[in-house]
């Protein structure tokens, strides 16, 4: 162990772990590549659910190779980052998108870092990486989104504090068979227990979880939706639109890979899976609940109201695998991005033989498509 974090044996050569202390009222674990030499452009890379820093860990090599100072944080409730309240009873504000785009702004100060070449974010790491650029572009002065659009801040109020996806919960538990939609799930109380304690174990659910989420998969071969309606949101795979009384162990069991499967799986053998099962097993899933919990608050959803209008005003492009359902699962988000949430739109990246976890399965085209993007910055 290095400082509170990872075994470095599991991490590429070039790739440190450390810990940085009071980031926000956390101890933050970092990855770092690049650090030998003083005064490298800095990229930061934020991960999604179920992720870590780890996530990163082929990328982060090739970035730095290409002179750049890379560091990747285990965000608020994950993995070695210490300090948050992952309580499902606890301080859901402390969750709020706000509140996570503060923890990275802290983690670049507690570094002495003023500028960031780019903020790059993977799924639920691509929201925060987007409230960064929006907020604080004299820091952040470029963004990447990966495999999760962003449509903009909210514009209108939320009305007899019910969030518009309540009535889309309600719609599609109408449907039939009744189905729910896979935030929802993530937000109720039996979620964190559901996976943690599910039969085949952390490790099997993730191995599911992730092969059915990527190209590997063969099922997945998203198309864009035409609406919010539930009808449209039904044609999504069953990892995104459960059946109304199953958790996601069990949708995803359905989908596990066979033995031949897993060990073909280049992008995630079962060694590097173990960073992340233990990891879980360590600490839960609660902590990376919490975020889903805190985005369907309609208190938490006001708050953000307050920046209606104002666009992210860096240069800003978006990534994601062919195979990645992500881009389409909020009907209308990347036209929206492209046309009006960002004033310097450069562009859409869609990976072959790639699904949701595109970093991970196929780290060279995603760490080119980064360098060309700064370059031509």
């Amino acid at each position: 162990m290095t400082g509170g974090g990872y075994d470095e044996a599991v991490f590429p050569a070039g790739v440190r772990s450390r810990m940085v202390k009071s980031v926000n009222g956390l101890n933050m674990h970092v990855l770092e590549a690049g650090f030998e030499v003083e005064n490298l452009p800095c990229v930061l890379l934020l991960h999604g659910f179920p992720e870590l820093a780890y996530s990163w860990r082929k990328v982060m090599p090739m970035l730095a190779e290409a002179g750049f100072h890379v560091i990747a944080p285990d965000q608020r409730g994950y993995g070695r980052t210490s300090g948050s309240d992952d309580r499902y009873d606890g301080d859901l504000a402390s969750f709020h998108l706000l509140n996570l785009a503060k923890d990275i702004l802290g983690l670049t100060a507690a570094l002495g870092i003023g500028r960031v070449a780019a903020i790059v974010g993977h799924d639920f790491g691509s929201p925060v990486a987007a409230w960064c650029a929006l907020l604080h572009p004299e820091v952040f002065r470029s963004v990447v989104l990966l495999s999760a659009p962003f449509s903009g801040a909210p514009r209108s109020r939320v009305p007899d504090m019910q969030s518009p996806m309540a009535a889309i919960f309600a719609s599609l538990a109408a449907l039939h068979p009744p189905r729910k939609h896979y935030q929802a799930y993530y937000s109720t109380r039996a979620a964190n227990a559901d996976t943690q304690d599910c039969p085949q174990g952390i490790h099997a659910f993730l191995r599911a979880y992730y092969h059915c989420k990527s190209a590997d998969w063969k099922q997945n071969t998203p198309f864009p939706l035409t609406s919010w309606a539930a009808a449209e949101l039904a044609k999504m795979p069953k990892y995104y639109i459960m059946d109304l009384d199953s958790g996601m162990a069990d949708t995803v069991a359905e989908m596990a890979p066979a033995a031949a499967e897993i060990s073909a799986c280049a992008w995630l053998p079962d060694e590097e899976l173990q960073v992340y099962s233990g990891e879980f097993a360590r600490r839960s899933f609660q902590g990376g609940l919490q975020w889903y919990r805190s985005m369907l608050d309609p208190h938490a959803a006001e708050r953000l109201q307050e920046f209606s209008g104002r666009r992210i005003d860096v240069p800003c492009c978006y990534i994601a695998g062919k195979s990645d359902w992500g881009t389409h699962q909020s009907p209308g988000a990347l036209d929206a991005m492209s046309a009006s949430a960002c004033s310097q739109f450069r562009g859409i990246h869609l990976v072959d033989g790639a699904g949701h976890w595109v970093q991970q399965e196929r780290p060279a085209a995603v760490s080119q498509v980064l360098i060309e993007f700064l370059a031509r910055r």
